[in-house]
C-alpha cells in the first residue's frame, strides 16, 4: 500500500461542534467571556425540530478559529459524557496572557485548574453547559484574533489548539489516524497520545485520552457533550478521494457529502467512536450571504423556513446581543 494517502490532504482543524443548553447563555459565554465573534447565526440543517446553529471565531470566521454550537434546551435532549466521544477543546492564547485568562475566567465564576500537558501550560475549566475547555499558552501562533471584542487583542484567543478524544482502545484508532486520516503520532503524556496533521503545530493536534475502563458516552446531538470535530480539506476533489479511499478500507459508516451552507462536509464514525468530519469551505464562506460589516448579526434561514420565522423564533427563543 502506498505511503501517500488521500487523508494527508487534511491540513488541520476546521471547527468543533458542541451541544449546549440555553442559546442566550451560550451566546454570552462565547462572545462576552471568551471574547469570540459570532460570525454566523443560522439553524441546524438536520432533523425536523428547529435548533440554532451558532458559529464563533475570529473576525471573518477563518478555519481553525471556529467553535460552533447547537443550543438544545428547548428540545430537552441531553447528552451523556463518556468514552467514544470528542471530550474537550483547547484554545490557543499567547503564553504571557495566561495570568489575564485565569483572572478573567474566575471573575465570571468559572473554576479554573492550572495544569500542564505536553509541556504546555493549560487552564482547564467547564463552560456553563459543562463542556470541558482549556486555554493553552502557545507562543508564535500567527492566526489573527478577533479584534475589538471584550478581550484585549494581545490576550485574545488565536484559534483551536487541540481536540480531545476519549477512547477505550487505541490499536485500531492508530491505524485509522495514520492510514485513513493522514495523521502522525508525535508524543505521549500519561494516558494522552497526541497526533498531528498537515504542517503540524497548534491547530492540527488531536489528543486521545486512553480510558479503557470509562463507560461509553452518547452519540446524539444533545446538551452537555461535544458532538464532532471537523478537519479542513482544501478541495472537493481531495474530499472525494478521502471518502472513496476510506470506504475502501472498510470504514463504510461514512456519510454522503452534505452542503452546510458555508462548507461541504463528510462524516465518518471512527474506531474510537468519535465522529470526525472533513470539510471543504465555500468561497466565499460566511460572507456569501452577509457583508463583513454586519457579519453574524442576523439569523440566516432558508427561504422555506423564513416564511415561518416568527413561529420558529417562538420555539428556539429570541437572542439579545
Amino acid at each position: 500500500m502506498s505511503s501517500q494517502y488521500p487523508g494527508q490532504a487534511l491540513t488541520g482543524h476546521h471547527h468543533v461542534t458542541i451541544g449546549v443548553g440555553d442559546p442566550q447563555e451560550d451566546f454570552d459565554f462565547h462572545t462576552k467571556v471568551l471574547g469570540l465573534k459570532c460570525v454566523k447565526r443560522t439553524l441546524f440543517y438536520d432533523g425536523a425540530t428547529p435548533v440554532y446553529h451558532f458559529y464563533y471565531g475570529n473576525d471573518s470566521g477563518e478555519v481553525s478559529t471556529l467553535v460552533t454550537t447547537f443550543p438544545m434546551a428547548h428540545t430537552g435532549v441531553k447528552a451523556t459524557e463518556g468514552s467514544g466521544q470528542c471530550s474537550y477543546v483547547s484554545l490557543s492564547v499567547p503564553t504571557d496572557s495566561l495570568g489575564y485568562w485565569k483572572e478573567h475566567l474566575g471573575s465570571h465564576d468559572l473554576e479554573v485548574a492550572e495544569t500542564e500537558r505536553f509541556g504546555e501550560r493549560c487552564l482547564d475549566f467547564r463552560s456553563p453547559h459543562n463542556i470541558r475547555y482549556s486555554i493553552v499558552g502557545i507562543d508564535g501562533d500567527t492566526r489573527s484574533p478577533h479584534h475589538g471584542g471584550p478581550v484585549p487583542d494581545e490576550n485574545m484567543i488565536r484559534g483551536t489548539h487541540t481536540f480531545g478524544v476519549s477512547s477505550r482502545d487505541m490499536e485500531f484508532m492508530s491505524e485509522f489516524l495514520e492510514v485513513a486520516w493522514g495523521s502522525r503520532k508525535v508524543g505521549e503524556d500519561g494516558n494522552l497520545i497526541r497526533y498531528e496533521m498537515g504542517a503540524g503545530g497548534t491547530g492540527t493536534y488531536v489528543d486521545f485520552e486512553h480510558e479503557p475502563d470509562r463507560k461509553a458516552g452518547s452519540w446524539i446531538v444533545g446538551e452537555g457533550a461535544i458532538h464532532h470535530v471537523a478537519f479542513n480539506c482544501p478541495t472537493h476533489d481531495q474530499q472525494n478521494q478521502i471518502k472513496f479511499f476510506v470506504e475502501g478500507l472498510g470504514y463504510t459508516d461514512f456519510s454522503d457529502v452534505k452542503d452546510r451552507g458555508y462548507f461541504d462536509s463528510i462524516y465518518v464514525r471512527t474506531p474510537s467512536g468519535a465522529l470526525f468530519e472533513a470539510a471543504v469551505s465555500h468561497d466565499p464562506a460566511f460572507l456569501c450571504n452577509e457583508p463583513y460589516e454586519t457579519l453574524g448579526t442576523q439569523l440566516m434561514m432558508s427561504p422555506q423556513v423564513e416564511q415561518n420565522k416568527e413561529e420558529v423564533l417562538n420555539v428556539i427563543g429570541r437572542l439579545r446581543d
